[in-house]
């Protein structure tokens, strides 16, 4: 049986689902698949440490999550064009000795939000957060047509810097830094940053800016109704919570791992069935 050895690279990751999810499908497969969680926190050791030691070790690949996906790119061999695109890396591939950086969290985000708001207006959209998770959300955004996008972050540098990005690949007119005002005449609002999660509670915006027919997504999925979505959905926001994207892009990065083609629709399954074990439990 073929085996493989994965980690998760990033901190407060204690609730992540990658794990679960990984290795039920490899199950599903026939496969042998160890996937263990690597806390920057609890290791105390930077990005550049925990790579050389997964690779020395003989790890197969690594997930990269909140805050190395930006930080990790300076440190591998190689970067395939979308990750080299984005400036941010949440898949690492090692292969014959050599770390290659991918990034599967802008086809994820893409596919969750194609299936989960089909019909959703998006001439202007709001990006809050211009970090890695950022990065891939802005790059989808603009693959799937939204005319503008205003990016905001509290690093303004950092959203400065994603703007020129955008601006390098899609042209100049779609993509400005700017502030939460921008939510007032947006169709929707994606929410890119930690905020929401257990470690980081929380809403990214006072709901006053939320309104009636602006849709609002979240990238966070632990826990799925963040603060920031119950607050949408109270105002009448259509939402999607994360949920999607983090099956969506974990499907890609497991083909990645191991060459085998696995089935998006049962790792959906997988995931409604970690969050109702995780419900009873809690």
């Amino acid at each position: 049986m073929t085996s493989y050895l994965i980690g998760l690279v990033g901190t407060g990751i204690g609730p992540s689902a990658s794990p679960a999810l990984h290795e039920r499908e490899a199950d599903e497969l026939g496969l042998r698949y160890v996937y263990r969680l690597l806390d920057l926190d609890a290791l105390r050791r930077p990005v550049a440490d925990v790579l050389a030691a997964a690779r020395l070790a003989g790890f197969d690949g690594l997930n990269v999550t909140h805050p190395a996906k930006q930080l990790v790119c300076e440190h591998l061999d190689e970067l395939s064009p979308e990750a080299a695109a984005l400036g941010a890396v949440n898949t690492v591939v090692f292969d014959r000795g050599r770390a290659i950086g991918h990034n599967t969290d802008a086809t994820g985000f893409a596919r969750s939000l194609t299936r989960g708001l089909p019909d959703v207006r998006m001439d202007e959209v709001v990006l809050l957060g211009a970090g890695g998770a950022g990065a891939a959300v802005a790059h989808a955004l603009l693959s799937l047509g939204t005319g503008r996008l205003t990016v905001h972050d509290v690093d303004r540098e950092r959203a400065a810097k994603l703007v020129d990005a955008l601006r390098a690949r899609f042209g100049a007119g779609r993509a400005e830094p700017g502030g939460l005002d921008a939510v007032h005449r947006a169709d929707g609002l994606v929410h890119a940053t930690p905020t929401g999660m257990a470690a980081h509670p929380g809403s990214p915006l006072p709901a006053g800016y939320l309104r009636p027919g602006l849709w609002v997504a979240d990238i966070v999925y632990r826990p799925l109704e963040t603060a920031l979505l119950a607050d949408a959905r109270a105002r009448g926001c259509r939402v999607l919570h994360g949920g999607g994207m983090v099956v969506l892009q974990a499907a890609e990065s497991f083909r990645l791992f191991t060459g085998v083609e696995p089935d998006p629709a049962r790792m959906l399954r997988h995931f409604d069935a970690l969050e109702g074990e995780a419900a009873r439990a809690a």
